[in-house]
């Protein structure tokens, strides 16, 4: 369906330039919208994730092409914004990752590549790997997801065309069904809209399910410059309602650690907050629950 060419742009290079912007508009529209029938699955498979890394299991981001560097895109952000570690993050891309830059298209066929890749991490039952592909029958991401799910790694494969193998060989199947491009096989339009999306979603779930997340708030967030650095008060402010000058001193005494200072900020040692967070299993929320419940 990616792959088809729709009549009502036939003359697409005739038009109006635009003419043209406000199709390409309406078909972002359409790929957004095109998410909604996969909700419950994305939920799904995010509950599920979050239960199976638990404080070891490692994200795996697998694709070719236009897919892979959105994968990789979602993956590279998880770090800065939810402090996930690298040590816990595998990219597989078709091409390796110089393909991020230079386009690699030849090598989304080799199904060697896409094997060696993943036994090279050394997949595991506590691994979740993502898999990326519009058509949802490229060679590379089938032969990856194989390897994974050989390795007992849970797969969750997100895909454009409905009935595609990739969506019968993974755990969790996600289906976006965008339809045919308004430039027809262009994936970097429609389906790579609504890819980008759905990986959003995902990772954004899991990390809210594994505790990253607290009242809205990116509490894991790596403070690792000065705009950062004035986020971090601002959370650390409105989760305790001090003084922005009480926040700044938690954060440094907390070696700027959002968690650890706002125990600080509420009248703890940094001992004691850590050992809080150690015992809460570093979720903010049963920390200050425990906290809470101490007090009685």
């Amino acid at each position: 369906m990616t792959e088809g060419i729709c009549q009502r742009f036939i003359d697409f290079d005739r038009w109006t330039t635009q003419d043209a912007i406000a199709a390409m508009y309406e078909g972002q529209l359409t790929a957004l919208a095109a998410i909604k029938p996969a909700i419950a699955n994305i939920a799904h498979a995010a509950d599920q994730a979050a239960l199976i890394l638990g404080n070891s299991g490692r994200l795996f981001y697998v694709g070719a092409g236009t897919s892979g560097r959105l994968a990789v895109q979602d993956g590279a952000e998880l770090g800065p914004t939810f402090g996930w570690p690298e040590s816990r993050l595998v990219f597989c891309i078709a091409g390796g990752l110089q393909a991020l830059t230079i386009s690699a298209e030849g090598a989304e066929d080799n199904l060697d590549d896409g094997r060696n890749q993943i036994l090279a991490a050394k997949p595991t039952k506590k691994d979740i790997v993502i898999c990326v592909a519009a058509s949802g029958k490229t060679p590379y991401t089938l032969a990856a997801v194989q390897e994974a799910n050989r390795g007992g790694a849970t797969t969750i494969g997100i895909a454009n065309n409905p009935d595609s193998p990739l969506l019968k060989e993974v755990t969790h199947a996600i289906l976006a069904d965008t339809g045919s491009e308004l430039i027809a096989g262009s994936t970097r339009m429609k389906a790579g809209t609504a890819q980008k999306a759905v990986l959003n979603m995902l990772s954004t779930a899991i990390m809210t399910r594994l505790g990253h997340v607290y009242k809205g708030f990116m509490v894991d967030m790596v403070v690792s410059n000065k705009k950062l650095e004035g986020r971090a008060i601002n959370i650390i402010a409105d989760i305790t309602n001090c003084s922005q000058e009480t926040a700044k001193s938690s954060l440094y005494q907390a070696d700027k650690n959002i968690k650890t200072a706002v125990l600080i900020a509420l009248g703890k040692t940094k001992a004691a907050a850590e050992e809080i967070l150690n015992q809460a299993g570093g979720n903010l929320r049963q920390a200050l629950d425990l906290m809470d419940h101490t007090k009685t």
